[in-house]
């Protein structure tokens, strides 16, 4: 992967880098990978990024949710259902209601 990913903008690598580091079982919100990557103001571009992932799962973007705790998008195969299947699974691994 990590020869694939120099081929996308910095932007994305960042997002994508910081996806790795939520454990499983966990969720982070778009407004928090923004700060965490330098840029606060930009929930919307994280959310582009986390979009045009062509890693996931191995980058896990259906960790990132809304600051409202709604799920936000998911653009893999299965959209929203697969993003709350995904998290459902890893909650049931980790015995979290």
């Amino acid at each position: 992967m990590k020869n694939k990913i120099k081929k996308y903008p910095i932007f994305y690598q960042k997002v994508w880098l910081e996806c790795l580091k939520i454990p499983m079982g966990q969720t982070r919100t778009y407004g928090w990978i923004a700060k965490r990557i330098g840029s606060p103001n930009a929930a919307r571009a994280v959310g582009q990024a986390l979009a045009k992932n062509p890693f996931a799962p191995l980058v896990p973007c259906h960790r990132v949710i809304c600051s409202n705790g709604s799920l936000g998008g998911y653009s893999g195969i299965g959209g929203n259902r697969k993003k709350k299947e995904l998290l459902s699974k890893e909650f049931e691994l980790l015995g979290k209601p």
